[in-house]
C-alpha cells in the first residue's frame, strides 16, 4: 500500500475520468489534487509540492509540456506521467523531450495499473527527497 504521503496532481481535461484516477488512488492511500488544464496545474504547483503529475498529453487549455517544465523548475524530484490517445511521442521520444517523464500511458488503461506505477514511482520520489541537503521544499 501506497505512503499516504504521495500527493498527486492528476491534469485532465474531462473531469470525470479525471475522477475515475482520483478515486483509485485515494484508495491505496494517496492525497490527490485534480485540475483541468495548464493554468490550474501551475496554480498548484506554485502553492503545493507534489510527488507524481498524471497529465493528459494533449490539453484543451495549455501544454502538458509546459506543465511538466515548470513541475521541473519548481519542484525537480517531481515526476510526470503522460497519458495519451495519440501516436505522438509513441516512439519514446517524450523521455527526450521532457527530463522528469517517468511513463507514457495509452488512454484506456485500468485505473489499477495508474496506481501501481504512481505508487512505484512515488516511493521513488520520496527516496530522492530524503536524500536531498536540508532546503524548502515547498
Amino acid at each position: 500500500m501506497a505512503s499516504s504521503e504521495t500527493s498527486v496532481l492528476i491534469v485532465e481535461p474531462v473531469p470525470e475520468i479525471g475522477r475515475v484516477w482520483a478515486r483509485h488512488l485515494e484508495r491505496v492511500g494517496m492525497k490527490v489534487t485534480q485540475v483541468g488544464g495548464q493554468s490550474g496545474a501551475i496554480s498548484a504547483l506554485t502553492t503545493r509540492t507534489f510527488d507524481i503529475i498524471v497529465t493528459d498529453l494533449m490539453l484543451q487549455e495549455g501544454s502538458a509540456l509546459a506543465v511538466a517544465d515548470f513541475a521541473n523548475y519548481r519542484h525537480p524530484e517531481a515526476r510526470v506521467i503522460f497519458v495519451t490517445n495519440t501516436t505522438f511521442f509513441s516512439d519514446g521520444s517524450i523521455f527526450q523531450h521532457c527530463s522528469n517523464a517517468c511513463a507514457y500511458l495509452p488512454r484506456g488503461f485500468k485505473p489499477e495499473d495508474l496506481a501501481a506505477l504512481v505508487e512505484h514511482h512515488g516511493a521513488d520520489v520520496s527516496r530522492a527527497r530524503a536524500e536531498l541537503p536540508s532546503r524548502a521544499q515547498g
